[in-house]
């Protein structure tokens, strides 16, 4: 902090010998305007490091937050034109150092403090932050293994947020191909480091929960000291991974055991490459295993069949199979002759059957009534010709006789 000392020319005002000893009546603006001008003229360049909590961009693309820690808060403010200058990107549970000049709204009547620059915290104030979100979480029941989802056995489809000029998306994709280039990677840009990383990664992770376009989620970066790899422990990145629809490996290689992002994930990977090898199996592995469980297979169903010639073997050569085997051609035999036999019965019976209905043919046809109709109708049919040739005959004659009768004699 830097306080600015009051000028030797500055004017003191001088107060009345009478009124020494009277309370001095000021309106609020007088009191809001000395408060303004002890404050605005004392406190310059501070540097403030908190939790930022409430962070919000107004209308006119100014940043609004509030600056806090266990025992009291502050409201900072970072104009447009800073925001446009620093890129910065913020969100609550950010542990940083806001750096700027403590400045007086008279309008509200309150003091807050104009931002000019940001920075990630020491590594003794994030190691507390750590501690302190790490408790905090771990008592809302995030860390507990109810909530982690189970990694997909053969995934077709990896999402990884990382940077995408680091190492470690290639040491991932290195990894995928050996391991399993059936694998589709789809890569999500996002800073692993500074005050803009935490909100990148929440994005990120909220983009393909949201998508649903892959089967497992890989987060993470190479290593780096506590303060490089402070977003991860932040705790939107936290609830964010938490509340991931798609299940998710924390991949950050850090100098602390774990980071916050390793406890929420479904599981843990203290490298990039590591979280490949976890998050796929090997192909070749699987080949091996395919071959192994083929000839196992082979030999068992082997052994099996085996096994079962002997038993079928033993049965065949002995006393009770052969006896039963006896009894069964006997039995086949008794049928044979059974059968012949019916079958010789069932012809008698046939031929006797046949003959019987030669003889209701025969006897049948003697009664039928069709024979002496066709002869009354031969019988008839001769009599109606015989009728025809008396009538035309009968008819000649009386022609004959009528035309000598009418007959006139010729005269010499």
């Amino acid at each position: 902090m830097f306080c600015k000392p009051k000028a030797d020319n500055q004017k003191q005002k001088i107060m009345p010998q009478s009124d020494l000893f009277k309370p001095q009546t000021l309106s609020v603006s007088q009191l809001t305007s000395d408060i303004k001008q002890l404050l605005e003229g004392n406190f310059l360049d501070l540097k403030i490091e908190g939790e930022i909590s409430n962070a919000k961009k107004s209308v006119s693309d100014h940043i609004y937050f509030t600056l806090k820690d266990d025992s009291a808060q502050l409201s900072c403010v970072i104009w447009r034109s800073t925001v446009d200058r620093l890129g910065t990107k913020l969100v609550d549970g950010q542990q940083i150092v806001a750096g700027g000049d403590i400045s007086v709204y008279p309008p509200h009547g309150k003091y807050q403090l104009i931002v000019r620059t940001v920075e990630q915290a020491g590594k003794g104030a994030l190691q507390e932050a750590f501690e302190r979100l790490k408790k905090q979480l771990k008592t809302e029941g995030l860390f507990d293994d109810k909530h982690k989802q189970p990694l997909p056995q053969f995934p077709k489809t990896i999402g990884v947020i990382t940077s995408a000029t680091g190492a470690a998306f290639h040491d991932i994709c290195d990894t995928l191909a050996k391991r399993w280039p059936l694998a589709e990677v789809r890569l999500h840009h996002a800073s692993v480091q500074g005050v803009n990383a935490a909100p990148e990664l929440v994005h990120a992770i909220n983009y393909f929960s949201k998508a649903k376009s892959v089967d497992v989620l890989i987060v993470g970066r190479g290593g780096g000291s506590l303060e490089d790899l402070w977003p991860f422990n932040e705790e939107a990145v936290a609830r964010a991974i938490f509340n991931c629809k798609i299940p998710v490996i924390s991949a950050v290689g850090h100098e602390v055991d774990f980071s916050i992002s390793d406890f929420v994930a479904d599981a843990r990977a203290s490298t990039p490459t590591q979280a490949a090898v976890i998050a796929v199996p090997d192909m070749n592995e699987i080949k091996l295993f395919v071959d192994s469980a083929a000839d196992h297979l082979q030999n068992t169903i082997g052994n099996r069949i085996s096994v079962h010639r002997d038993k079928i073997d033993k049965l065949i050569s002995s006393y009770a199979f052969m006896a039963f085997k006896e009894k069964l051609t006997a039995h086949h035999k008794q049928i044979n002759r059974l059968t012949e036999r019916l079958t010789y019965q069932k012809d008698l019976l046939l031929m006797k059957k046949k003959e019987q209905l030669s003889a209701i043919k025969a006897q049948l046809k003697q009664a039928n009534p069709e024979a002496p109709l066709e002869k009354g109708y031969v019988r008839i049919e001769q009599d109606e010709n015989w009728i025809k040739r008396a009538r035309h005959f009968d008819k000649e004659v009386n022609f004959e006789m009528h035309w000598k009768d009418s007959k006139v004699p010729i005269k010499n």
